[in-house]
């Protein structure tokens, strides 16, 4: 079993009030809930800390937790709520971006098991294959590279793994058995970890990379990795997204 928490501010440079934003007739945190509701989550809680956002999670028959608005992270929100909500430290919880109107609800479960399967880890995540040289070459692409066990040994924005010698050959193209992986941003976490992530000092190779999963990494904490995941639709950044994601609405009458 699992919990989601969708964490959900008002305040957004690029898109103000981003999350009651209209999708298709809904404000975009609903069709958010909706989806994440399908991932077989045993509950499911939108913390946010403005007033009108938990008024039309609730008023759509949502639970909403009201969060403190200084929050550094979606991770310190979701570490507020489980404190709040009194759940135990063995409690998976899976952070759901409320800007993902197309999460896909299976990657949610997917995730979630992942973590509650391996009790040696203390972070679940995905990733996606690369298949495209641009994409791997690409530093706004993180590439994760994954141990046996499938738990992650490191987060990067460089080109990894490099394959020495076939790109001395030729640089523009992927070897057939490279197997990189892209990262994909959704979390589970166990709520130990949520509550011990905030007391973490940054660590060096996160500020360089820009990567804040490296300080779990960089602590001694596992990460498991579900690989080879369908690529997710794209979240809503900015008015030209949205615009996207509305055209979906529209054509797939979702």
């Amino acid at each position: 079993m699992f919990k989601v928490v969708i964490p959900a501010r008002h305040a957004s440079t690029r898109l103000p009030g981003k999350p009651l934003v209209d999708i298709a007739g809904l404000p975009m945190i609903v069709r958010v809930a909706q989806r994440a509701a399908s991932s077989g989550a045993e509950s499911l809680v939108v913390a946010t800390d403005h007033e009108q956002i938990a008024d039309v999670v609730r008023s759509h028959g949502f639970d909403a937790v009201m969060t403190r608005s200084d929050h550094a992270t979606g991770t310190d929100r979701i570490a507020e709520v489980a404190d709040i909500m009194g759940w135990s430290p063995a409690t998976v919880v899976v952070n759901v971006q409320g800007d993902e109107p197309l999460i896909d609800p299976d990657l949610i479960h997917r995730v979630a098991t992942a973590l509650d399967q391996d009790p040696e880890s203390s972070i679940a995540t995905a990733s996606s294959a690369i298949d495209d040289a641009s994409d791997f070459f690409n530093p706004a692409v993180v590439k994760v590279i994954c141990d046996v066990h499938g738990r992650a040994l490191y987060f990067s924005r460089a080109p990894i793994p490099w394959a020495r010698d076939a790109f001395a050959a030729d640089s523009r193209t992927l070897p057939a058995d490279l197997g990189a992986q892209r990262h994909i941003g959704i979390y589970a976490y166990r709520v130990r970890f949520l509550q011990r992530n905030a007391r973490l000092q940054p660590a060096p190779v996160e500020q360089v990379e820009a990567l804040e999963q490296l300080r779990a990494l960089w602590h001694g904490y596992r990460i498991r990795v579900v690989r080879d995941v369908p690529m997710p639709h794209p979240g809503v950044d900015t008015p030209e997204d949205l615009e996207r994601i509305r055209a979906v609405f529209e054509q797939s009458a979702l």
